[in-house]
């Protein structure tokens, strides 16, 4: 069946929150703040392909949500980033925000390329906040939270 428009949601991923954490070691009496960040949310991405004819395959699936951004760790450990999605469309599709009249992208080429959702940054840890007078901060950042929307997909 030849399919040539279809409505989906994107739903980025969320951002990873930093973690508070303070060092302990054997001969270090004060150890400190080290606490790491937290990792980035997955985007998600949509690519023209040549291979494909119509967007049948878009269509069954209508809810695309990446991966959310781990939580960061001590040791100045950074969360692990959230894995992004590639939507593989035909060549010639306009991608449009659904209630709105402007175009986001329109993939004419083989191979294009565009990040339509942009997953959230990942929060600071309590190793981001000392300084000379706050020496053993207490508090961290949650991570941002991803983009959602709807979009039509339309073929030309």
């Amino acid at each position: 069946m030849f399919i040539d428009y279809t409505s989906v949601e994107l739903i980025a991923g969320h951002g990873g929150k930093g973690a508070v954490h303070f060092r302990r070691e054997k001969f270090i009496p004060k150890g400190g703040p080290d606490g790491g960040d937290g990792g980035r949310g997955g985007h998600i991405i949509f690519t023209a392909d040549t291979n494909l004819h119509t967007l049948q395959d878009v269509r069954y699936r209508k809810r695309y949500q990446a991966e959310k951004g781990g939580p960061g760790g001590g040791s100045r450990k950074t969360g692990k980033n959230g894995t992004d999605i590639n939507v593989l469309v035909p060549v010639g599709t306009i991608i449009r925000e659904k209630g709105a009249k402007d175009i986001i992208a329109d993939l004419s080429h083989d191979k294009d390329q565009i990040t339509v959702v942009k997953g959230g940054i990942g929060g600071k840890g309590n190793a981001f906040f000392k300084s000379a007078t706050n020496r053993s901060p207490r508090k961290h950042q949650t991570g941002e939270l991803g983009v959602e929307m709807w979009v039509w997909l339309r073929l030309k």
